[in-house]
């Protein structure tokens, strides 16, 4: 059995409901169950500040999602979100990813996202319906020190884009990984190449890698043309 979380921490707000946070098993690919990603949570109340710990900028949530072997609209692509953990300090952060498993490990066709509170991971967010979203395209053996880096990027805001950035996200695939960074402002352009320079420097993304910005109402358009027996993109 694989876990996306080994065991919950107090420090982090997780939910009792997560003993522990089982979210997907090894044959899992055989099943389409809401059991294979867990109990439908979406709030894990207000953000703790333990006296002594650095408190982040943003506090953050972590989910998880199987992605659809068809498509199922967002109301089904919703349903395949759970809610993971939230932190509010860096210890709460490495609280949280100490326990999380290694992306190597989880099986093709998952999704990790990293994203302000009150935002979800959808493109239909009110923060994200406007938005879009830098794709890095990774070999597995570089995206787990990229995710990493990716992930401590956003936390201590070296983005420099201001309130612009909502989260980051890492999706296994069978060949590849496929990771994220999602903007409020698609149109903003002198924005989006910041970032898109941040990026190549604070994750030394190699030169074989292939890197697009995608809006998320172009997403949005195209996941309604694909057939129903294909995964949505």
């Amino acid at each position: 059995m694989v876990y996306i979380v080994d065991k919950p921490t107090t420090n982090t707000n997780m939910s009792n409901k997560y003993e522990p946070l089982k979210h997907h098993t090894e044959n899992s690919d055989s099943g389409s169950g809401d059991d294979e990603v867990g109990p439908y949570i979406t709030d894990l109340g207000s953000i703790e500040y333990p006296p002594g710990e650095h408190k982040l900028q943003h506090p953050y949530c972590l989910w998880f999602s199987k992605r659809p072997s068809h498509v199922q609209g967002s109301q089904g692509y919703s349903q395949a979100l759970r809610l993971v953990g939230q932190v509010g300090t860096v210890e709460q952060w490495w609280a949280l990813y100490s326990h999380i498993v290694r992306l190597q490990d989880i099986p093709a066709h998952r999704d990790l996202h990293l994203f302000k509170k009150g935002i979800k991971p959808m493109w239909e967010d009110a923060a994200n319906k406007k938005g879009g979203k830098w794709v890095i395209r990774l070999r597995k053996e570089q995206a787990g020190r990229a995710w990493e880096n990716l992930c401590m990027a956003m936390l201590g805001e070296q983005f420099m884009a201001g309130n612009e950035i909502c989260g980051v996200v890492v999706s296994t695939r069978y060949q590849e990984y496929l990771l994220s960074i999602w903007n409020r402002t698609a149109s903003d352009q002198a924005t989006t190449a910041r970032i898109r320079d941040a990026l190549k420097r604070l994750l030394n993304i190699p030169a074989s890698a292939t890197m697009e910005y995608k809006t998320h109402n172009d997403c949005l358009k195209a996941s309604k043309n694909i057939p129903n027996n294909s995964l949505k993109s």
